[in-house]
């Protein structure tokens, strides 16, 4: 590394690109290239990241200092904590905006070259981890790969990656992340008269991106302000599944609250609980805590405002689905504060990532119904000799496609419309 290192500060000064391949053991083996060659041949077998070394500072140290490397916990919650605390992560002034790329430690997009453009929402393939050449990225998750826009916003990209038992697999499910994203702004939209949420004005043309990461951020990104997140996971349960039925197994409660006694497997419950957790350090498991932690955590009346709003969305959410076939069983919220201190919902609502999904027609107590979730992922490698420590096993085609196809149908359901369309054509609030 040493070598390299000082290689590169003498091609500086000679004002050379360069291209750094392999990526993934966080050596650069540089080559140099032809200012007039093109950047991007298909025939680069990975992705390649131009390295615009005119003005560098030395900022590529500082920038992969900012990048997660180590897996977040399972819960999808993780992905926004440590960019929206500016405590955390302050924006310095210093820092050149545009004409660089991302130096980072994470994988390089994955391209699937076989798949039909014509089978995603916009006509490029699918996309494993993302590094745009203009935008400096501040937070890399499990799905969700996050970038400074400027003091108030933050431009969140919703990648096709999936993970599993805390570890992020190697294979993109096909439209993935743009039915998360389209899940979410659709119940962003029709949430507003419960609680205001991260969407800005801003639009992905005020970026200075390139003709193909417009392409590739088509349906999957999103401009949001930049907002303070609170330390824990709001989580909302309707039914007795997952580890609130093996707690109740256990102690006859969940998460310290007492049920009734004789409640089977998928039960509903007497009423939907508030069953918030804190939120871990990356590479660590949240836990789940009683009312009494958050209100120390929050404050008392903060707290209240949180649990009452987590189950206004989760009643007007579950209403709307069970008009559409599904039962939401459980699911989880993500809040922050602007400057104002108002509570605003940030993160993802209602996804298969943050939620169970069960299609009402077949779900029966006493029986794990069917799930429009990665359920189905966790199933299949539940069936492999593998550790559940990274790397994670590659899944087969035929498990890739049904998944791809379980997310797409929980879109279809939920919103009606086709991917693309059924945000814009919806009411900003109401019921469904």
């Amino acid at each position: 590394m040493r070598g390299d290192r000082l290689r590169v500060a003498h091609l500086r000064r000679l004002a050379l690109g360069f291209t750094i391949l392999d990526r993934l053991d966080g050596l650069g083996v540089l080559h140099p290239v032809s200012r007039t060659a093109p950047m991007r041949s298909a025939r680069i077998p990975r992705t390649a990241v131009e390295l615009v070394i005119d003005e560098m500072t030395g900022d590529h140290a500082q920038d992969s200092a900012h990048a997660t490397t180590g897996q977040s916990p399972e819960c999808a919650a993780e992905e926004f904590p440590r960019p929206f605390h500016a405590a955390i992560l302050p924006i310095p002034g210093d820092r050149p905006e545009r004409s660089r790329a991302s130096v980072e430690t994470s994988p390089p997009v994955r391209v699937d070259a076989t798949a039909d453009p014509a089978s995603t929402s916009s006509g490029a393939p699918p996309v494993h981890t993302t590094a745009l050449r203009h935008l400096r990225r501040i937070h890399a998750g499990k799905v969700r790969d996050i970038y400074e826009v400027d003091a108030d916003h933050m431009l969140i990209v919703t990648t096709d990656r999936l993970s599993a038992f805390d570890v992020v697999l190697p294979d993109p499910i096909p439209q993935k992340g743009p039915v998360l994203t389209e899940i979410s702004d659709f119940w962003f939209r029709r949430t507003t008269h419960i609680v205001p949420n991260q969407l800005s004005d801003m639009g992905l043309d005020a970026l200075p991106l390139d003709p193909d990461e417009r392409l590739m951020l088509a349906g999957r990104a999103v401009i949001v302000k930049r907002l303070k997140a609170l330390p824990i996971e709001a989580v909302v349960r309707g039914y007795l599944i997952g580890s609130g039925w093996k707690d109740y197994l256990r102690t006859g409660a969940v998460c310290g609250i007492t049920l009734p006694a004789g409640l089977e497997l998928a039960s509903p419950l007497p009423q939907p609980l508030f069953t918030p957790a804190s939120k871990a350090p990356a590479g660590q498991h949240d836990e789940n805590i009683d009312f009494a932690e958050v209100e120390r955590l929050i404050g008392p009346a903060l707290a209240a405002q949180v649990r009452d709003t987590s189950l206004a969305l989760y009643a007007f959410a579950a209403e709307h689905a069970r008009a559409r076939g599904l039962i939401i069983a459980d699911t989880k919220f993500e809040f922050g504060l602007d400057a104002e201190g108002r509570l605003t919902l940030i993160d993802e609502v209602i996804t298969p990532d943050s939620s169970r999904f069960w299609p009402a027609d077949t779900w029966r107590p006493g029986a794990s119904p069917p799930s429009f979730d990665k359920q189905f992922v966790r199933d299949h490698l539940e069936t492999l000799d593998w550790d559940k420590t990274a790397p994670g096993p590659a899944l087969p085609p035929e498990i890739i496609d049904k998944t791809s196809a379980k997310y797409m149908e929980a879109l279809r359901r939920l919103t009606g419309p086709t991917l693309g369309s059924s945000a814009r054509t919806q009411p900003a609030s109401g019921p469904g």
